[in-house]
Formats: structure tokens, C-alpha cells, sequence
């Protein structure tokens, strides 16, 4: 072959695989997407428990008084006392369970200063939070018709730090026990007949801080004595659940199931989401921050991942049977308090920021529904990171509430195996993974998807394959906003609401969907 004919096809031969990998990583881009979502629809095992979405009320700020408790007199409409328009509020968001009287209020609360005729019920100092004089009004019999009201069990959280193995032997005795015996014939003669049931019982509360700063050696064997007492009276049986750790504190974890996991059936964990990452001086403001808070906060959601995780393998080294379930009962975000407001109250705004932590939280325990099997955020009225903002007689939702109201389909639903392969969310010199997800079964047979775009700045392209199952219909629900810090104000209660979700398209193997900057999106394919 000559040279000049040789050089031709060489020539050739260059610019058709130059051609040839051009068209590959065209097609490449097209076909494989930066956000990838797979749904394994027809390998789910694990009920995603409808406790994992549960709430905390505790006698701190407005949270209680004001906020639930108005009195048989006020001019506020109310059943017995409780407000009419939080009761249908909490209704809405089906609240699974209520964790109270605290917190750190828990651990000073006598419970029989809460009981009897309002009128001769003694006056305490709340010392923790503010020093307000508390009237003792809303005490166990006004809480249990606040559960009953609303649908939701309660979670009592008993005093370790102040109180004694016999004053918590008699208040499990009071609430549940039919017998003839004085502490039931007090109850009775308080207005309540019949027993209440009491599932779950929490023995004191951050043991290894303001509920008694105990070493976890001691606590253990605290819990061990108190639980001992806790006894099942008339057919109830009690979910116990032992004090657990703060943070990343696996040693706590490791000495407690050491030494008490047989007396147990739930180990709690508590994280708080802050901007500024401190305890100490400024934490930041609910509704005036920068993209850097904001990508803080949301970063939490990995944070909560991470915990989970970490909290589980020591868990399990010492309870292979995987019996004692993890229960993250205190969680949510922590700002400073609202200019003008009690330092003490822990008033705070929650905004679209809030909404995505919340969300992607949720998607966090939905994924880890196997060993999470209850959870409180922190806490439900006008305290922290509220679904609920009162101020006298007028009620707002928040963005968070909308979340809660969004994810209630997953409630005791299947968990759907996933795999999420995203772009990320990069700020300056740090990156998470962009979105969250989970994905669940209903007993109807219905799928459901919630998904969080944690970017603030850009929307998302999303294609998933839905492996196991054909779907016929998709639509949504999205909750967004302009503005990273909007939120509700009782003068535009509805400045942050759930809207029709339309970006979504079926395809031969599943969806594709579009999801808008800083968002929240629930899927439903039938």
C-alpha cells in the first residue's frame, strides 16, 4: 500500500472513533443522568412504624400553657381546657404519639402535684426553663385526654433525677392498674374509672445531663432499680426505654447495653441540628441566615445517617438478636430565640430551611425503620422546631407541620429497598449528597415517594426505575417557596403551603421528575 493511501486511512480511522466516542459520552449523559433513583417495589420487608413520626411536648415556654392548655374558661374555643384548633391540627398530621411532661422538666416533675382539683394543686418553679411559676393545670388526666383527643399514645417520661422508685411505681400504678387498691381509688376519685393504656414509659430523661449528669455506669444501674418497679398492671404491657446518649456518645451506648440491654426495649438517642455547630454564644437565627446556615442545617440529615449507624454497631455487638430498638426521641433544630421573647421559652420561627431538614431526617429513620422504631421531634408547639405556632387566639402551621403532613403515607406502611445515586450540594469547599428519598408501600397497594432537594440554588433533574412493579397513574404534592427563609407569620399564615406537583412523567420503567430548588416532593403511583 502506498504511503499516501495509508495516511488516508489512518486519517479515517482517527475521526470515526473520535466521532464514535463523541456520540458515547452524548448518549452516556442522556441515559445516565447525575440523579438516579432505583425502587426495589417488589423486595419490601421492614413496616416503617408509624412511631418514627412522632412528636414532644414539654412543660417549657408556651409549649403547653397557651399552646395546648387554655382552661375550660378561656374564650378560646376548647374541649375541657385543650384548644380546638390544635387538636384539629394534630388530627391532620394523624400524630402517632406524644412524649411528655419533658425533657429536662421530666426529671423535677412530681406527678401528684398534677392531679386533683386545679384549684388546690400546688405552684412550682420551673427552673429550667425561665423560672415561670407553673400552676400545675395541666397535669396526667388533662394530658391523657390531650392524647385521646388527638389519636395518639402517650410516651410519660418518668423522674430519675429528683424523684423516687416508689413515686414512679404509683404513677404507672394510677394510670393503668384496674385493681382496689389506694392509688387506683385516687384516680378514681379524681374523674377517671377505667385505666388508661400506657404502652410507653421512658426512665428519666438526659441522665448525663440536666436529668441527674450521671455517669453511664450509674445510670445503668439507676435504670436497672427503677425499671424493677415499673410493673404491668391489668393487661398493660410497658415499652420501657432507658436513657441513651447524646450525639455521637457510643461509649454511653456501649456501657448501657452492657449492663441493662435485657431490661430494656428502647434506647433513645438525642441530636440537635445548629447552624453555628455551638452550644456556646450565638446559634444562629431561624429566619435571617445565609446559604452558609443553611447549608449547615441541612447537612444534619447526613449528620442523623451517621449516628444512626454508628449508635446501631454497638448496639448490636451486644444484642445480635437485634432486640432493643434505637428510639430518637429529641431531635430538630435549635436557633436562638425570637427577638423580644423569654430567652427561657426557646421561641423560634421554622422555615423552608426546616421543612428540608425535617424531611430528610424522616427519610433518614424511613431507611433505618429496621432498628428506629420511634422518634419525637423537638417539639410540637411554639417551642424549637414546632408544627404549630399559637399567639392567643389565632394558629399558624409551619413548613415543618406541612412535611409531617406530606410523609404521613409512609405511616406503618412497607419499606421499599432504594438506591440513590446524586449529584451533590456543594458549598464552598464542602459537598452532601444533593436529594434525599425514601419509598414505601401502603396497604392498598399504593407507592409512595418523598422527596427532598436540599439545594437551594438549582433544580434537579430525577429518573428512576422502578424495578418489580407497573404503575398506570403518578401525581404529587410539592412544598417550596421564592425564598429560603419563608415561613408562615400569623399575618400570611399560608406563605409556605403544599401545592400541586406536575413534573413528573411515568416511563416504560418508572418516572422521571423535576424537582424545584429547595423542595419537598411526596409521589403517589398507582
Amino acid at each position: 500500500m502506498k504511503l499516501e493511501s495509508l495516511n488516508h486511512l489512518l486519517l479515517a480511522t482517527v475521526s470515526t472513533l473520535v466521532f464514535d466516542v463523541g456520540a458515547f459520552a452524548q448518549e452516556t449523559a442522556t441515559t445516565t443522568p447525575a440523579n438516579r433513583l432505583v425502587i426495589h417495589a417488589d423486595q419490601g420487608k421492614t413496616t416503617i412504624s408509624k412511631h418514627i413520626y412522632g412528636h414532644f411536648s414539654e412543660h417549657l415556654g408556651r409549649c403547653i400553657y397557651e399552646g395546648i392548655w387554655v382552661g375550660e374558661d378561656s374564650p378560646i374555643p376548647n374541649t375541657r381546657g385543650i384548644r380546638n384548633d390544635v387538636v384539629a391540627a394534630l388530627k391532620q398530621i394523624k400524630v402517632p404519639n406524644l412524649r411528655w411532661p419533658g425533657g429536662c422538666f421530666a426529671d423535677e416533675y412530681h406527678w401528684k402535684d398534677g392531679i386533683g382539683p386545679r384549684e388546690q394543686r400546688p405552684k412550682i418553679i420551673n427552673t429550667h426553663w425561665g423560672g415561670v411559676v407553673e400552676n400545675n393545670h395541666f397535669g396526667t388526666h388533662e394530658f391523657m385526654d390531650l392524647c385521646e383527643q388527638i389519636g395518639a399514645e402517650p410516651v410519660i417520661c418518668g423522674n430519675v433525677g429528683s424523684g423516687t422508685v416508689q413515686e414512679m411505681m404509683e404513677w404507672v400504678e394510677y394510670m393503668t392498674s384496674d385493681a382496689d387498691s389506694p392509688m387506683v381509688n385516687l384516680r378514681r376519685q379524681n374523674g377517671r374509672d377505667k385505666p388508661w393504656k400506657l404502652r410507653y414509659f421512658a426512665v428519666g430523661n438526659e441522665n448525663w445531663g440536666c436529668g441527674g449528669n450521671m455517669r453511664p455506669e450509674y445510670y445503668a444501674d439507676v435504670y436497672r432499680r427503677y425499671n424493677t418497679f415499673i410493673k404491668n398492671y391489668s393487661g398493660n404491657r410497658v415499652y420501657r426505654i432507658a436513657c441513651g446518649a447524646s450525639d455521637g456518645d457510643t461509649h454511653w451506648t456501649d456501657v448501657l447495653m452492657a449492663n441493662a440491654a435485657r431490661h430494656m426495649n428502647g434506647l433513645s438517642l438525642h441530636h440537635y441540628s445548629l447552624p453555628t455547630g455551638s452550644w456556646s454564644g450565638r446559634k444562629g437565627s431561624a429566619t435571617k441566615f445565609d446559604e452558609k446556615e443553611w447549608f449547615a442545617v441541612v447537612k444534619h440529615a447526613q449528620i442523623m445517617d451517621d449516628l444512626i449507624v454508628k449508635h446501631l454497631e454497638v448496639m448490636d455487638r451486644h444484642d445480635p438478636r437485634k432486640r432493643v430498638d434505637l428510639v430518637v426521641d429529641e431531635w430538630g433544630a435549635w436557633y436562638d430565640v425570637e427577638p423580644g421573647t423569654n430567652p427561657g421559652f426557646l421561641y423560634q420561627q421554622s422555615t423552608m430551611r426546616d421543612a428540608l431538614l425535617a424531611a430528610g431526617t424522616l427519610n433518614v429513620f424511613n431507611q433505618h425503620a429496621d432498628r428506629v422504631k420511634m422518634a419525637n421531634i423537638a417539639q410540637i408547639i411554639n417551642v424549637l422546631q414546632a408544627v404549630i405556632l399559637t399567639d392567643k387566639e389565632r394558629m399558624l402551621v409551619t413548613p415543618t407541620f406541612h412535611v409531617f403532613e406530606m410523609f404521613t403515607a409512609h405511616h406503618d406502611a412497607t419499606l421499599l429497598p432504594t438506591e440513590l445515586a446524586c449529584a451533590d450540594y456543594t458549598f464552598e469547599s464542602n459537598k452532601i449528597p444533593g436529594l434525599s428519598a425514601s419509598a414505601s408501600r401502603d396497604q392498598a397497594g399504593r407507592i409512595h415517594v418523598t422527596l427532598g432537594n436540599l439545594n437551594p440554588n438549582s433544580a434537579a433533574e430525577l429518573t428512576c426505575e422502578l424495578s418489580g412493579a407497573k404503575v398506570q397513574k403518578i401525581s404529587g404534592r410539592v412544598l417550596t417557596a421564592d425564598d429560603m427563609r419563608a415561613h408562615n407569620t400569623f399575618d400570611q399564615p399560608d406563605r409556605v403551603k403544599p401545592g400541586s406537583f406536575t413534573d413528573a412523567k411515568l416511563t416504560a420503567g418508572g418516572f422521571t421528575a423535576k424537582l424545584p430548588a429547595k423542595s419537598v416532593v411526596v409521589l403517589e403511583l398507582e
